[in-house]
């Protein structure tokens, strides 16, 4: 029997190698900590979280056909999300992603997204083959994106019909990928969730708290912004609305996903009808007992 499909990811799927230290670390710094290595990427984190709580997923993204592809595959399926439409580059590698988080958070990081990136004629096919659900049925649940897609295919999936009543929603991947959502104004994209740095990058301004920064995405052409900033208040702003709450203070561990989990989080909270304050505080709890290290993505 075919599960109920309750979410759809689009966007990175790769794996994350992490080095992490419990010592405090700056440019040039060489500490003795661990390298993991797990599967990751905006889209597979927000699927997997909401997967383990009970969310039925499907991606779709690009990886590549080789060995790392294949086990990356067979660690989604393990965590019961569904793989049927994800790309197979026989081109290309599979994605990857290194980072290096020290006592006092990431030092650094590179996103190596280049299959997805050049892949992406492929990507949005199951929606519009009749693969993913029915052609005379369209997909009117809800439809994450990340920013590690082109900013061609967001402009494309901002301005196209088929999504016109999708719940649409989007967060940047990174500060360096935050200036491709601007393709995403003023269209289907209904929600965008974003930090402070990658806020500010969207607007060109240098506010230093998240509602003065959300209200200027409104003003900028989304519908709904949802802006963290580390430890300091997260706002979540709609027209004529807004809403700031503080974060729990929690040791800090690991910081690597932590906006995914968050997202994820508020999606699932608003999927059980949770109301607006309610929805962020289950948000923020969350996270917090991921980068404290007592929960696991």
């Amino acid at each position: 029997m075919q599960k109920k499909l309750d979410i759809i990811c689009i966007g990175s799927v790769l794996w994350d190698i992490i080095g992490r230290s419990t010592y405090a670390m700056s440019l040039g710094s060489d500490k003795p900590g661990k390298i993991i290595k797990i599967p990751g990427g905006v889209a597979l984190n927000l699927a997997m979280a909401l997967q383990k709580n009970g969310f039925n997923s499907s991606l779709l993204s690009a990886i590549g056909a080789d060995k790392d592809g294949d086990q990356l595959i067979e660690q989604i399926k393990l965590r019961g999300i569904d793989t049927e439409h994800i790309y197979r580059a026989k081109s290309f590698p599979t994605d990857k992603y290194m980072a290096v988080e020290g006592s006092n958070g990431l030092i650094g990081a590179i996103a190596d997204t280049h299959t997805l990136e050049r892949c992406e004629k492929y990507i949005l096919s199951p929606l519009k083959n009749g693969k993913l659900y029915k052609l005379n049925e369209p997909w009117a649940g809800i439809i994450v994106l990340d920013g590690n897609l082109t900013e061609n295919l967001l402009n494309k999936i901002n301005s196209d019909p088929l999504f016109r009543n999708v719940d649409l929603r989007i967060a940047p991947a990174s500060p360096g990928k935050a200036a491709r959502l601007r393709t995403c104004l003023n269209g289907n994209v209904r929600t965008v969730y974003m930090n402070l740095e990658e806020a500010n990058l969207i607007v060109n301004q240098n506010f230093n708290e998240s509602c003065s920064a959300a209200i200027a995405l409104l003003d900028a052409g989304f519908k709904r912004a949802v802006v963290t900033n580390g430890g300091n208040k997260v706002t979540v702003a709609e027209k004529d609305n807004q809403i700031s709450i503080t974060p729990p203070n929690v040791d800090v561990v690991r910081v690597t996903g932590a906006g995914d989990v968050f997202m994820a989080s508020h999606i699932q909270a608003e999927l059980i009808g949770k109301q607006k304050e309610t929805a962020i505080n289950f948000a923020l709890n969350q996270t917090a007992k991921y980068i404290s290290g007592s929960e696991k993505l």
